[in-house]
Formats: C-alpha cells, sequence, structure tokens
C-alpha cells in the first residue's frame, strides 16, 4: 500500500469515528431522565390518548425507557387509582392498557350514554356477534342453523365495524369460512380475552 493510500484510509477510519461519536453524543443529549413521578405521569397521559390499549414495548421504544420500567409505572398508577377509589381505572386488555369507567359505575355510565345519539347494532347483528362470540369459530351454515334466519347482511356489518374476523375454512363440505371476535370486539367491550365474557344475557346489555 502506498504512502497516499494509506494516509487516505487513516482519513477515512478517523472521519468515521469522529461520525460515531457525534451520534452517540446525540443520543445520550436526546435521552431524557425522568423520575419515577414524572415516568407515571407521561405514561398516564399517553395511554389516556391512545385510541386503544397501549402495550408497554410501545410505549418503552416511544420513551426511551426501559420495558421493567414502563410496566413498573402502569402497576402505580393502576395501584393509585385502586387506593383513592378514582372513577377511573387501569385496565390490562388485548394485551395492552387502557384507562376505563370503574366496573361497579357502568350503569350509571350506560345511562347517560343512552341519553346521547350513537350508532347502536341493530337486532340482527347483536343476535349474530353474540352467535359468534360464544360459539367461535363459527360458519355462516352454523350461525344460519342457530338464528334461523339469514346473517350474510348482519355479518358484513360486524366486519365493517371490525368487530369479527376471519377464521380461516372449516375443513367441511364446501369449505365455509369460519368468523371469530377481534381484538378491536375486546377492546369495545372492555374485555381483557375472551375468558371474561359475561352471561349471554348480561352480553345482550351491555351493548343495548
Amino acid at each position: 500500500m502506498t504512502m497516499a493510500l494509506r494516509q487516505a484510509s487513516a482519513a477515512e477510519n478517523c472521519i468515521e469515528t469522529l461520525t460515531m461519536d457525534i451520534e452517540l453524543d446525540q443520543e445520550l443529549a436526546e435521552k431524557v431522565t425522568r423520575t419515577p413521578a414524572e415516568l407515571m405521569a407521561v405514561v398516564e397521559a399517553l395511554t389516556f390518548v391512545a385510541d386503544e390499549p397501549i402495550s408497554s414495548k410501545v410505549l418503552a421504544d416511544v420513551l426511551g425507557e426501559e420495558r421493567e420500567s414502563i410496566q413498573a409505572a402502569f402497576e402505580e398508577i393502576r395501584n393509585e387509582y385502586d387506593e383513592r377509589g378514582s372513577g377511573l381505572q387501569l385496565r390490562e386488555i388485548a394485551g395492552g392498557w387502557q384507562i376505563a369507567t370503574r366496573t361497579e359505575l357502568h350503569e350509571d355510565v350506560r345511562k347517560f350514554l343512552r341519553t346521547r345519539p350513537s350508532a347502536k347494532l341493530s337486532l340482527a347483528s347483536l343476535e349474530t356477534l353474540a352467535v359468534i362470540a360464544y360459539k367461535q369459530p363459527v360458519t355462516v351454515p352454523e350461525i344460519l342453523e342457530i338464528r334461523g334466519v339469514q346473517s350474510a347482511s348482519a355479518i358484513k356489518t360486524l366486519l365493517d365495524k371490525r368487530l369479527i374476523v376471519a377464521k380461516g375454512r372449516k375443513e367441511a363440505v364446501g369449505r365455509p369460512m369460519m368468523y371469530g371476535t377481534s381484538k378491536e370486539f375486546l377492546v369495545q367491550f372492555g374485555l381483557k380475552d375472551l375468558s371474561e365474557l359475561p352471561s349471554i344475557e348480561d352480553f345482550e346489555d351491555l351493548v343495548q
């Protein structure tokens, strides 16, 4: 290697090292050190404005914090709500966390919401959703057998509202499509998972 090439290579290495140092300094400058109370506050704020349950991993990535620290903040916020008897609660729903009204206040909340115009499900859609929720995965012919009437329109409505999703095809004659509830269904009805489904009677009251 000639002297000129060695000098050029050394210069390139020097520039690369300086660039890495500058990037590292920028990362360190951008990293915000938060007290536990400050972290709780920002986690609470972001959870409140989120349109859907938000996970510890997502907030850890957004805030540049350790996932364990975010999880600890969630736990502390939940305990704080419980200890002061807040009308709100922090719940684990569909793999994330969401701020919701306290369960024992749901009847009062429903009374208030009924005074406001809303896009309620039709009776046909409600019946179809109940069948899918409690019998999933279930096919259209199976829904027809249970309800005794066609459900194509109701299924389209539920798909449009993202309350149900296709779950693949059943290994049977004609290989009919199977349907089940979605993550949006869990979010809309405040369920951590399907094990929290109420009785069919309570479910019908919940969506009316």
